[in-house]
């Protein structure tokens, strides 16, 4: 039975009673008053360094830390909470791997088209030191083509890169298939999923990943948090990318030893306030729910679609089908740029979305696109909002 009463979760987002339509939860969610209270928990009781001290602040912010990070590993249902690495976002935990990885001229990684920034850009760096990119290229409806995925593989592949979510269209990519095959091939997954995370349950054992990722801020979390779960024997092996305070156990003028996971990667004094208060929306979302996340979020886009998908003028990004999009309703007015389209609706009703490339510069540029407008649902979102955001967009074709 659907049981979500969005009326009450409303009132734990305080940004929603300024009467804002909030459609850009894809580029960063809204923040729960419990989330923001156990922050300030943190900054008015024991506001203090955690692992450094003897004190009883020092303990208390180590207890709420180590606490945090078995809530991210029961949201993950990670192997050992060694294995989850805190960041400031899903970016920072890419280029730690991207740069933790000894590589050789001629290892090769794979990449789907459809990559934000955050999951290409790390991996084009490398190509200076003789690294080579393959991408795989989807379907016209942007879902994943597992025929092209296994054509780009090679003797010298070494890592496939791909996003669990797109951030561009809401479509998921089949990552238990994708991870068969790589391992088959004896190749490594590290998965983005800073879209997946927030909206879906992931089971990082279940779907066998070797590296996942995700940021805070899409999940109800703080800004500058994010999370890097890899293997205990992967994480052992790779180097240190960032060291310093916190990361030796011991240190002379000639050189140090190592500390072991998960400190070994987690270099100077954290954003203690920020991982416990992660570690928060970690349990707001538990107890939400994912399936009625899911649901609510399927039941918003499908109104939409009915709604917008009739319209000559508006161009749908993505598959026709909304049960393939998630949360995700991507669009252009033809005749019109995204940014004023965008703009129109932000000053019509205080609707806020996105327009642009989404940090997908190169699936635009490969497709010859300016941009797009996106309006990405989340569980706080209503079916009234929808039914404005649609009737606005109608007021606007018609200026097109």
């Amino acid at each position: 039975m659907f049981g979500l009463n969005v009326d009450k979760i409303r009132k734990d987002f305080p940004v929603l009673s300024s009467g804002v339509i909030y459609f850009d939860n894809a580029c960063m969610s809204l923040k729960p008053k419990q989330v923001v209270e156990k922050m300030n928990e943190y900054y008015y009781k024991y506001s203090a360094c955690a692992g450094r001290s003897a004190h009883k602040l020092s303990k208390k912010v180590d207890e709420e830390v180590d606490a945090a990070r078995m809530e991210v590993q029961n949201l993950l249902n990670a192997g050992s909470a060694e294995g989850i690495i805190f960041t400031r976002n899903a970016t920072e935990g890419i280029n730690l791997v991207a740069n933790a990885i000894e590589w050789k001229a001629g290892d090769e990684i794979i990449v789907s088209d459809k990559e934000h920034n955050s999951n290409l850009i790390p991996w084009l760096k490398l190509k200076s030191q003789g690294v080579v990119v393959k991408i795989c290229k989807g379907n016209e409806d942007g879902t994943f083509n597992l025929k092209n995925f296994k054509e780009c593989f090679s003797k010298k592949t070494r890592l496939v890169a791909i996003v669990h979510v797109s951030n561009l269209d809401g479509v998921e990519s089949p990552i238990g298939e994708i991870v068969k095959v790589a391992h088959l091939n004896g190749v490594s997954v590290l998965v983005d999923g800073a879209q997946s995370v927030p909206h879906k349950e992931v089971d990082v054992r279940k779907l066998d990943v070797d590296f996942f990722v995700f940021s805070g801020h899409k999940a109800l979390g703080p800004t500058g948090t994010g999370v890097l779960y890899g293997k205990k024997d992967l994480l052992n092996n790779m180097n240190q990318f960032i060291v310093g305070g916190q990361t030796v156990l011991d240190s002379t003028y000639e050189g140090y030893d190592e500390e072991l996971l998960p400190k070994k990667f987690e270099a100077g004094l954290q954003n203690y306030a920020g991982i416990i208060g992660l570690g928060e929306a970690c349990r707001y979302l538990k107890r939400i729910g994912f399936r009625e996340i899911e649901k609510q979020e399927e039941k918003l886009n499908k109104l939409a679609t009915e709604l917008l998908s009739g319209n000559e003028k508006i161009e749908i990004l993505g598959p026709k089908d909304w049960k393939k999009r998630g949360g995700i309703f991507t669009f252009n007015v033809k005749g019109m740029k995204s940014h004023d389209v965008a703009k129109m609706l932000d000053a019509s009703k205080g609707i806020a979305l996105r327009s642009g490339t989404f940090c997908v510069h190169s699936w635009f540029n490969a497709h010859h696109l300016d941009g797009a407008v996106r309006a990405s649902f989340y569980f706080y979102n209503t079916e009234e909002e929808v039914r404005v955001f649609a009737k606005e967009v109608e007021k606007i074709c018609e200026l097109a």
